[in-house]
Order: C-alpha cells, then sequence, then structure tokens
C-alpha cells in the first residue's frame, strides 16, 4: 500500500511538471553527451533537489512580479490564468532541458524562447513600452530567478553549497541568460546582491503583482494540491528579501510563524524526495553523460554542437533509468522551443 501510494506522489508530481503527450525529444543520448553544464556542475547538483526548486520556483515568481515592465508582460500575453499548469509545463520543461538535456536540444529551446520573446511587447499601464526581448528586463528575470533558487537551496537542499560553489553555480547560470540576451549578467553572490540592491528603485508591488499573487495562493485543483501549494508558497516567502515580502503582503517573518512554515515545508519536502528522487530526468542525463560517445558531432553558426548521428545503443526510444517514459517533458520543451505559447522560460 505504501509503495502505491508513493507511486501516486510520483505520477502527480511528473504530471504537475510535465503534463503528457508524445515525445519530441531525448534526454537519453547522444551517449557522453553532459549538455551545458554535466555531471559535476554545481546547475545539477542544485536544480536535482526538489524542495529547493519547488520553493526557490515560487519565490522567484513572486519577486518577479515587482517589476513592474516584467508584470505587465505576464499579464498582458502569459496564460498562466487560464492554463496554469500549462504555463507550468513549460516553464518546468525549460529548465529541465537546460539543465539536463542534450547541448543540441538545450541550444534549441534557447532558440525558440529567443524567437518568443520578439514577439512579446506592449505598454505598461504605467505608459512605458516594454518587449521581452530587453537586455535590462531580461537580467532582471534571470537575477530574480538564481538568487531564488540558490536561496532555496541553501535553506532546503540536502547539500549547501559553500561560497565558492553558489560562485560557481551563478556563472554556469550566467550562460543561460547570456544566450537570451542578458547583458550584464551577475556572475557572483556579491554582485548579485549588488544588483538588486541597485535596481531595488525600479520595483513596487502593482495591481498585476497582487493579482498574481492572489491567484497563487487560491490556486489549486482539489484540496490537497491547494494545502501543498499553500505549504510551499509559505516556505517560498521566507526567501525573499524581506521588503519584498512586505511589499508583496506575504510577510511571513515572525519567528513562530517562520519556525511552523519551515517545520512544514521539510515535512513536504521529505514525502517528495522519498516519492521522486532521484528523477527520471537527473538519472537518465547522468546516464547519458557517462555513456560512450558514439555520435558524429557538428558545429552550427551558434558555435553550439549538433549531434548529427544518433546513438541506437542508449535504450527504448524517449526512456531513462527504471524504463519511465520521458515523453511529458519532452513534449512540454518541445513546446517551449517551437514558441507555441508566450514562455518566457521561468521568466514570467
Amino acid at each position: 500500500m505504501v509503495r502505491v501510494a508513493v507511486g501516486r506522489v510520483r505520477r502527480r508530481v511528473e504530471e504537475t511538471l510535465y503534463g503528457d503527450g508524445p515525445g519530441l525529444m531525448r534526454f537519453d543520448r547522444p551517449a557522453g553527451d553532459p549538455g551545458l553544464f554535466g555531471p559535476g556542475s554545481m546547475v545539477w547538483r542544485v536544480h536535482s533537489d526538489l524542495l529547493g526548486m519547488f520553493t526557490g520556483g515560487l519565490a522567484a515568481l513572486l519577486l518577479q512580479t515587482l517589476h513592474p515592465l516584467a508584470i505587465a508582460g505576464v499579464d498582458q500575453h502569459s496564460s498562466y490564468r487560464h492554463d496554469p499548469v500549462g504555463r507550468l509545463n513549460r516553464t518546468a520543461a525549460f529548465i529541465a532541458v537546460t539543465s539536463y538535456g542534450p547541448r543540441h536540444q538545450a541550444q534549441a529551446a534557447l532558440a525558440g524562447i529567443r524567437r518568443r520573446h520578439r514577439l512579446v511587447h506592449g505598454t505598461a499601464p504605467d505608459g512605458r513600452p516594454y518587449t521581452a526581448s530587453d537586455p535590462a528586463l531580461l537580467t532582471w528575470v534571470h537575477a530574480a530567478q538564481t538568487s531564488c533558487f540558490l536561496a532555496g537551496h541553501q535553506m532546503h537542499g540536502k547539500r549547501p553549497l559553500t561560497a565558492g560553489q553558489a560562485d560557481h553555480y551563478l556563472r554556469e547560470m550566467a550562460v543561460i541568460a547570456q544566450h537570451l540576451g542578458a547583458t550584464d549578467v551577475p556572475t557572483s553572490a556579491a554582485a548579485l546582491d549588488s544588483y538588486l540592491y541597485a535596481v531595488r528603485a525600479e520595483l513596487r508591488a502593482t495591481d498585476a503583482a497582487l493579482a498574481t499573487v492572489a491567484f497563487l495562493r487560491g490556486y489549486g485543483r482539489d484540496p490537497l494540491e491547494r494545502a501543498a501549494l499553500r505549504i510551499l508558497l509559505n516556505g517560498a516567502s521566507h526567501l525573499l528579501p524581506p521588503w519584498a515580502a512586505r511589499q508583496l503582503n506575504i510577510d511571513r517573518s515572525h519567528p513562530l510563524t517562520a519556525a511552523v512554515d519551515r517545520s512544514a515545508a521539510q515535512a513536504l519536502g521529505a514525502l517528495l524526495r522519498h516519492a521522486c528522487e532521484p528523477f527520471t530526468i537527473v538519472t537518465t542525463a547522468h546516464a547519458r553523460a557517462r555513456a560512450r560517445p558514439d555520435n558524429t558531432f557538428a558545429t552550427d553558426a551558434d558555435g553550439w554542437a549538433e549531434a548529427t548521428i544518433i546513438s541506437s545503443k542508449s535504450g527504448p526510444s524517449g526512456t531513462g533509468g527504471g524504463g519511465r517514459t520521458l515523453a511529458p517533458v519532452a513534449r512540454a520543451a518541445g513546446a517551449a522551443a517551437q514558441g507555441t505559447q508566450p514562455s518566457h522560460g521561468g521568466r514570467a
């Protein structure tokens, strides 16, 4: 009975993150391909911890809403209100493929987001024009995301990073932002702190930002999902700078409240880790990177190595360790790369 319950939790998490459908890409090949980062990277270490990523991802979304131009783009172009799970699928797929996917698939996802960004533009309620391809705006959403991913890992991860490892993580993640068009990307914790201090004057909780918070706090397709999301949101609030939590009216800094929130998050995290870790995508990526290279590579115009011969020795199509299908994340990442929905790859 316990095994059945654990299996249900795993399926529910995978369905919520990645949806379902036919595979458009594979994480198990080409053999020997480490992707953009590889097994020894800080990205692979940080992004493999579910509780840190869940709380960090929600905190990033909350923090990003405080930029009036960023939230204007979300409010006017994103499908999150009408299709929140689909929006999550596309964001999670982008993070998965750029973190763990083979290099040519990560390159395709980045190119798809760049194409989509060129189509996302408008005028914010304060009269200022915006475009999702604005380098400064891309830097903001990247800085908000990486600061919260890192904070989530440091608070909830099984192996918090040293100061040097944290800087290494930020340098690695800067590659993603730079390929999307961001400039002056922080590549150390000190630089990230300086950036957030400097940009704070531009931030405020607009009506759209507060509406996003209200939507998240009330969302859930059933009571169990609503309860889990509330626990994760409460945990996420403690990853935000105190001034950000106050602006969004989610300050939970009272010591007793903070202790309850952390205990609840840790309990939920223990369940998630038991049911879901190691995640199929992670084990599949490790197996692919360790496998003997037997592919031929060509270099495209952007300097990315792209496989031209696909190995047939990696196992059944679209499967990884344990034989679990990778079709859900494949479908969502393919949709993001093709620009079928407004998507900022976690940068909405």
